[in-house]
């Protein structure tokens, strides 16, 4: 049997008619109660539970993006049920209740003012979920025009497309979105109805008193007949459409049963008597499957019932709105299991969707920290500029070398900064090395050329020759330093360094050294000096290069060689490709070196008065006296310029290529000056003069004899050369 409207009614009349297990159908009551099938096992409805209209906010909310809303329920099953699964499908779409008020019967104007000024005190949230009975939705209305305060009202079908809610109060209520079930006018009931009388409509015992009601006459003190039902405004009911539903489900069902049970004729049949209502309910009225009566030829309305007796969940959306002149509701969309909306029907969506939200969405390069206990209310806060957002709560560092994409959800490898061959950096210490390269090159060549004459064998060829080679590691070091930074690269650079040095300075070394042995010995008028033939003078210098070897193979096991990415505290987005080892170890390997050059300087200091015709330790000296000033000035500029790589492998080409270009300039360019334009010196001659040197050395040959006695030759009165060595 079909059942009334109210809940109150339904569920009293569903609990009396279960004890008898007779079958009922509702075509109003939409409490999600009554889905509750351990307690209304007999119970269906042609209307959806308002579950379904919870839903269908939810999704309205969601579709503008309303994560920040307020709630206003009627006391009761229907809006407290219809609030509470309202919550529910909000927290499944992250959309937060800034405030929930309820509104009751006994409750007068200021109880709704106040209500109003509760959803004041949370002013961003500018949508009101309303929840409501039609006369608390025309009240709360009222109330929010007496503060002269409007909302954007998303409300349930207690309000629906009802003209006497917005009475009164239309500019309060415009823009407001409404759900109502959706049905359609049928225009036989309405033919029908209009025809009606209360005589030729005696089966409705109470319909003689709705004529006297809605007439105001009394069929005993003066004839009602004149008046007319066909005459005046009429607005059917709108879920007239779920009363003929639930009423021809009833007789769906019963027809099925019929066909079913009595195959072969039109009455009742003896299969029929088992029956009880609970196989009725569940195998006929569940099973309902039909095409619904009277409905316009351009829709579809199926007629069925879910494991539950629910109908199917079908609503009509409007916007309340000022259009030619006067408010009105205008459909603008569609739920069943899913929202159509056509926003374009909707003003407001045209030009500014009203803003409720706890905070204001964060920036491309924000995150939120969350408030506790809220999921809708947060700060934002900027990640830095080298961090990528992992997650909208979260700032990831890229990480060295690494960068954030343009949509901040991942990085990018950075180029890697190095000097290039084509850069400024780079072409003056390469052009500097070059022309020292091809400049050692050709002292290399006139030296070999002129191999055995006079003044190559007076300077001492094999350490000439040494020396020529550290220049040229000198220079080369250039190149290793601007090439691309790599495992290898970085080895010989490591490797090559101090051992250029080491070359350079331990031929330097074993050259003063030997000078100021030969001239000591001179002046004390000594035997000859021992280790200072020129296999002597090479084993010393090899002995010498070899310490500096050790220091770096020692170096190079403590400290793999290696590249890294270095970035600036304040430039992440410049990523350095350097060598891994530090500035500190690169000087500590250089200390043997500054040792080398230290010893050279003394020797030179000491060799300092030597005859004056002996230019050799001048010569030496100069440029001792030149290496120390570049050395004092390249050690603090290294440390300086660690701040900028450039800079500082710029300085450090320079310096080492400067240091080879002293050696080459101060002790070999006299010597060329002498092969190429003064070939008249390059002779062998012993002097016998009046110096103390001559003297002392004529004096002994005569009291010991010339085969124990050492004297030096000397080259044009310039160079001097070991007896030995003039014979090789």
């Amino acid at each position: 049997m079909p059942s009334g409207a109210h809940l109150s009614s339904s569920t009293q009349v569903a609990n009396l008619l279960r004890l008898f297990q007779i079958p009922q159908i509702s075509y109003a009551s939409t409490s999600a109660k009554l889905s509750d099938k351990s307690r209304y096992d007999y119970f269906a409805r042609t209307v959806p539970p308002d579950f379904y209209q919870a839903k269908a906010m939810a999704e309205i909310l969601r579709f503008f993006n309303w994560t920040y809303v307020s709630t206003v329920a009627s006391e009761g099953d229907y809006g407290e049920t219809g609030i509470e699964a309202f919550e529910q499908e909000a927290r499944m779409r992250n959309i937060c209740i800034a405030t929930s008020e309820k509104v009751g019967r006994s409750m007068n104007k200021k109880t709704y003012d106040g209500v109003v000024r509760a959803l004041l005190q949370k002013p961003n949230a500018r949508v009101v979920v309303l929840f409501t009975r039609s006369e608390d939705a025309r009240e709360l209305l009222a109330a929010a025009q007496r503060a002269n305060m409007s909302f954007t009202w998303v409300a349930s079908d207690g309000w629906g497309a009802l003209e006497s809610v917005v009475a009164g109060s239309e500019a309060v209520a415009e823009g407001a979105i409404t759900i109502e079930l959706a049905a359609y006018p049928i225009k036989e009931f309405a033919a029908y109805f209009r025809n009606l009388n209360p005589y030729n409509n005696s089966r409705n015992p109470w319909f003689r008193e709705f004529w006297e009601q809605k007439f105001r006459c009394s069929f005993h003190t003066q004839d009602c007949s004149r008046y007319s039902l066909k005459t005046g405004k009429f607005e059917p009911e709108s879920k007239i459409t779920f009363v003929v539903n639930a009423v021809y489900a009833m007789a769906h069902s019963l027809h099925n049963m019929h066909q079913a049970l009595c195959p072969n004729t039109t009455k009742l049949c003896d299969a029929m008597k088992p029956v009880n209502g609970k196989r009725f309910y569940k195998d006929f009225m569940l099973n309902v499957n039909f095409d619904a009566p009277f409905r316009p030829a351009d829709t579809k309305s199926v007629v069925r019932f879910d494991r539950y007796g629910d109908g199917i969940g079908r609503y009509n959306i409007f916007n309340y709105r000022r259009m030619d002149g006067r408010y009105q509701y205008q459909k603008v969309g569609y739920w069943a299991e899913g929202l159509i909306l056509n926003t374009s029907l909707i003003p407001w969506a045209e030009t500014s969707i009203p803003v409720s939200q706890c905070s204001d969405p964060c920036k491309k390069n924000e995150i939120k920290s969350m408030q506790p206990g809220d999921i809708c209310c947060w700060i934002c806060i900027p990640c830095q500029p080298y961090e990528y957002l992992l997650d909208e709560f979260t700032c990831m560092d890229c990480g060295l070398g690494y960068w954030p994409n343009e949509t901040l959800n991942g990085c990018y490898e950075l180029p890697q900064e190095y000097i290039r061959w084509k850069d400024m950096w780079a072409i003056g210490p390469v052009t500097i090395s070059c022309l020292g390269f091809i400049s050692t090159l050709f002292v290399f060549g006139v030296f070999m050329k002129n191999n055995d004459t006079p003044i190559v064998k007076a300077s001492g060829r094999e350490l000439c020759y040494i020396l020529l080679t550290g220049v040229l590691m000198c220079y080369s070091m250039t190149f290793i330093f601007i090439a691309k930074p790599s495992t290898e690269v970085c080895t010989l650079r490591r490797l090559g360094l101090g051992t250029s040095f080491a070359v350079c300075y331990s031929a330097l070394l074993t050259k003063t050294n030997r000078i100021a042995r030969i001239f000591s010995g001179v002046k004390e008028g000594v035997q000859r000096p021992r280790f200072i033939s020129p296999t002597s003078q090479v084993v010393i210098c090899m002995a010498l290069i070899s310490c500096q070897l050790i220091i770096v193979i020692i170096w190079l096991l403590v400290e793999t060689p290696g590249t890294g990415k270095e970035t600036e505290p304040d430039k992440r987005y410049i990523v350095t490709l350097k060598c891994n080892n530090r500035d500190s170890n690169m000087l500590i390997s250089l200390t043997y070196n500054v040792l080398l050059i230290v010893l050279c300087t003394v020797y030179a200091f000491k060799t300092r008065k030597c005859p004056e015709n002996f230019n050799e330790a001048k010569f030496i000296g100069f440029t001792m006296y030149t290496t120390c000033i570049i050395w004092l000035a390249f050690l603090p500029i290294f440390y300086v310029t660690s701040s900028d790589y450039r800079v500082q492998t710029t300085t450090m080409c320079i310096s080492v290529s400067l240091s080879g270009t002293v050696v080459l300039g101060c002790l070999f360019t006299p010597k060329l000056h002498i092969i190429l334009f003064q070939p008249q010196k390059n002779v062998a001659s012993h002097r016998v003069g009046t110096t103390r040197f001559s003297v002392a050395a004529a004096s002994s040959s005569q009291s010991h004899g010339s085969a124990s006695q050492y004297v030096p030759t000397v080259c044009n009165g310039r160079e001097v050369v070991d007896s030995t060595t003039s014979s090789l």
